[in-house]
């Protein structure tokens, strides 16, 4: 069986060096070309420093070789993942292509997996998401992801195929609930971030945690999500996880623009994008997004945060 991973970010290269442990030989497919040469000639990516990956990690350029394997994971930035599948010059048809993205399109407003789809109609998606840091992954710590994939078939040999000794996947069929799980939580990950940098407390981010749960449920289920998976690991286990650790970009993220800082324009912050999806979607659906409304308009700097926490405590009381 060979195994490519196209992006070699944090995380895929996690990936990559978890799976070639277990004695399964992995390509990574980076874009640059420093990134390629720093694998092959050191064992370390630069996204990933201090991590020496397996000698069957092979690392290349050229994304049509590596996207022939017979099981292929994408974990490249979500806004460019529609880019990267079009220099792919196979259809894929018929292929299960493992996205490991998070977030919403924000030109199409579509997930992750219609977002592929878009571009390679025949391929099946599957989703892997969960919560997870590429360098505990990276360092063989335990770690438990939700698979999600609508054919059952596919689904369960992709969760052989890609669960190691410290990697367990969990499977489920409902792609929508997993990637938006995945997505939506991001966004309150900057909110509760923000609400820390800015010294609002524990008991403010402990309340923006939950409120942003049951705003991530409204939406979710409005776009055909099922309720229970988002109370599984890609919803509630990542949003702990993201909202709670200065290992989360997103909630770093937050904390400066809490503080009033530059935030590294290096550093992918999935969640801001998909904070203005999200307030979006919702607008569309006619649906409360409150959190992700303010969040969107806090990262445009519309809002500053002692605005934005104004305008959510504000609003009119109501049941829970």
């Amino acid at each position: 069986m060979s195994i490519s991973i196209l992006g070699a970010g944090a995380f895929g290269t996690a990936l990559a060096t978890t799976l070639a442990r277990e004695g399964r030989p992995v390509t990574l497919w980076a874009r640059d070309p420093y990134a390629v040469s720093r694998i092959r000639d050191h064992r370390e990516s630069p996204r990933l420093p201090g991590v020496q990956l397996p000698e069957i990690v092979s690392a290349t350029t050229d994304l049509n070789a590596a996207a022939s394997a017979e099981t292929v994971l994408v974990s490249v930035p979500t806004q460019t993942l529609r880019s990267v599948l079009e220099r792919i010059d196979s259809p894929l048809d018929d292929r299960a292509l493992v996205l490991c993205c998070k977030g919403i399109d924000l030109e199409t407003g579509l997930g992750v997996s219609d977002a592929a789809r878009k571009v390679k109609p025949g391929l099946v998606p599957a989703v892997l998401t969960g919560p997870s840091f590429a360098a505990d992954i990276a360092k063989g710590l335990p770690t438990a992801l939700t698979l999600a994939c609508a054919d059952e078939n596919i689904g369960q040999t992709l969760q052989h195929q890609l669960s190691t000794s410290s990697l367990r996947l969990y499977r489920t069929t409902d792609v929508t609930g997993a990637e938006l799980g995945g997505a939506l939580k991001n966004v309150i990950a900057i909110a509760c971030g923000a609400c820390i940098g800015a010294g609002l407390g524990d008991s403010a981010r402990a309340a923006l945690m939950t409120r942003g749960f049951a705003e991530m449920m409204r939406l979710a289920e409005q776009l055909g999500a099922r309720p229970e998976t988002l109370s599984g690991l890609s919803g509630l286990g990542d949003l702990t996880l993201t909202c709670t650790s200065d290992l989360s970009r997103n909630y770093r993220y937050g904390i400066s623009l809490g503080r009033g800082e530059a935030f590294d324009p290096e550093i992918t912050v999935e969640g801001a994008a998909t904070a203005r999806a999200a307030a979006r979607l919702a607008d569309d659906k006619g649906l409360s997004a409150p959190i992700a409304t303010v969040t969107s308009r806090l990262t445009t700097g519309a809002l500053t945060v002692r605005e934005a926490m104004d305008d959510l405590l504000s609003r009119p009381l109501k049941e829970e």
